[in-house]
C-alpha cells in the first residue's frame, strides 16, 4: 500500500488517550527496561503499573491502536518492538483477534487501527488483510455525509482486497469482496473475471474454504452466479465505451445505440461516449444532444460542458459556447468553495 489514505481519520482516536512513563520496577518485571525506559506509553485510567497479565495486554493493544492510527507516531517503532517482545509469535494473531472482536462490536475504526498494527508485523497476513479490507469497507459505508472520507476508505478497501487476491490467490472471499468494489466503479469486465475466480476457488475443493459454513458458502455462490448473469449488458456497454476510447467510433456507437431506449438509458457514460463518437464522426447535432443528455443525468459534468462549448465554438455560436464556459467556471468555483469549507 503506497499511500496512507486514512490515518487522518484514525489518528483522531489517539487524541483521547492518556500517556505516562512506566516505573523502572515495572519495566524490569516485564523485561522491557531497554525498550521503554523514558518512553511514554498509553495507559488506562485505572492504572497501568499493576503486575497482572491483563495490564500488559492492555498496554499491547493500546500501543497497537496508537501505531495503527498514526504510523508516524514518534514512538511507533518502540511500541512495535515492545509488542513483539511481549507477545512473541502470538503478536500478529493476537492483534488480529482483537481487531475481529472490535469489528464484531461495530467499532470498525478500532478494528482498522488494530489490524493495521498487525499488518505492520506481518504484511502478508491473510486474516489481517481480509478483516482490514472488510473494516475499511464498513467505514466507507458509514461515512455517508463525508464524500472524501468515504472515497478514501473505498480506495483502501479495494487496494487491500487486490493485495489479498495477489498474495493468497486461492482464498475465495477476497474475490467476493473485490468483485463488489469493481462493480461499484462500473468496471464490469473486471467484476466478471473476479467473481468467476470466486466461484472457482469457492468450489469446496480447496482448504481455503473448509472452515466456512457450507450453507453460507452455497448462498454466496448462488448470489454471485445471479450477479454474473446480470452483468451481460453492462459488459457490452463497457465494450462499446472502450471501442470509442480506442478509436473505433462507429463500432462503439453501434453498440451504445442498442441501449439508449432501455433500462440503461439513465447511465450518463453511455451518452458521453456516444457524444464523443458522434463528434469524431462529424455528427455535431447528434453529439450536442448526447452531451445535453449527460448534463440531465449528471448536471455538474464539466467534461460534457467542455465538449458542448467546443462544438458551439466550432460552429461559430459564441453565445452558447460562452454559456457553457460560464457554467464550467461556476461548477469549479462551487467545488473549490466546498473544499475550502472542509
Amino acid at each position: 500500500m503506497n499511500e496512507d489514505r486514512i490515518s487522518r481519520y484514525l489518528s483522531i482516536r489517539n487524541h483521547n488517550m492518556m500517556f505516562a512513563e512506566l516505573s523502572s520496577d515495572y519495566l524490569s518485571r516485564i523485561g522491557a527496561a531497554d525498550i521503554l525506559n523514558g518512553v511514554p506509553v498509553p495507559v488506562r485510567a485505572d492504572g497501568a503499573e499493576g503486575s497482572g497479565e491483563s495490564d500488559a495486554r492492555d498496554i499491547v493493544f493500546d500501543m497497537a491502536r496508537v501505531v495503527g492510527g498514526d504510523p508516524l507516531f514518534v514512538y511507533a517503532d518502540k511500541y512495535m518492538e515492545f509488542i513483539k517482545h511481549a507477545a512473541g509469535d502470538q503478536a500478529e494473531p493476537m492483534l488480529v483477534s482483537e481487531g475481529a472482536r472490535a469489528a464484531d462490536s461495530g467499532d470498525f475504526e478500532d478494528a482498522c487501527r488494530l489490524l493495521r498494527a498487525a499488518l505492520r508485523i506481518e504484511p502478508k497476513s491473510r486474516a489481517a488483510l481480509y478483516l482490514y479490507g472488510r473494516a475499511c469497507k464498513a467505514c466507507q459505508e458509514m461515512a455517508t455525509e463525508d464524500e472524501e472520507c468515504a472515497a478514501r476508505y473505498k480506495a483502501e478497501a479495494m487496494e487491500t482486497f487486490e493485495l489479498l487476491t495477489m498474495l493468497h490467490p486461492e482464498f475465495a472471499m477476497g474475490y467476493y469482496f473485490l468483485g463488489y468494489e469493481y462493480l461499484n466503479l462500473g468496471l464490469y469486465l473486471k467484476t466478471k473475471l473476479t467473481w468467476q475466480d470466486f466461484l472457482k476457488y469457492s468450489s469446496g475443493e480447496t482448504l481455503e474454504t473448509q472452515d466456512m459454513d457450507d450453507d453460507v458458502l452455497s448462498e454466496l455462490r448462488d448470489e454471485i452466479s445471479d450477479r454474473l448473469e446480470e452483468l451481460n449488458d453492462p459488459i457490452r456497454i463497457e465494450d462499446g465505451c472502450n471501442k470509442v476510447m480506442m478509436g473505433d467510433y462507429q463500432g462503439g456507437l453501434e453498440i451504445l445505440n442498442e441501449y439508449k431506449d432501455g433500462p440503461f438509458a439513465e447511465w450518463w457514460p453511455l451518452w458521453y461516449y456516444s457524444g464523443t463518437a458522434e463528434v469524431a464522426l462529424g455528427h455535431a447535432e447528434d453529439a450536442k444532444e448526447c452531451f445535453k443528455r449527460v448534463l440531465v443525468l449528471s448536471p455538474s459534468n464539466t467534461e460534457a460542458m467542455e465538449e458542448l462549448a467546443a462544438i458551439y465554438a466550432l460552429a461559430g455560436d459564441e453565445v452558447n459556447a460562452a454559456k457553457y464556459r460560464n457554467k464550467i467556471k461556476i461548477v469549479r468555483s462551487n467545488a473549490e468553495s466546498d473544499m475550502s469549507a472542509k
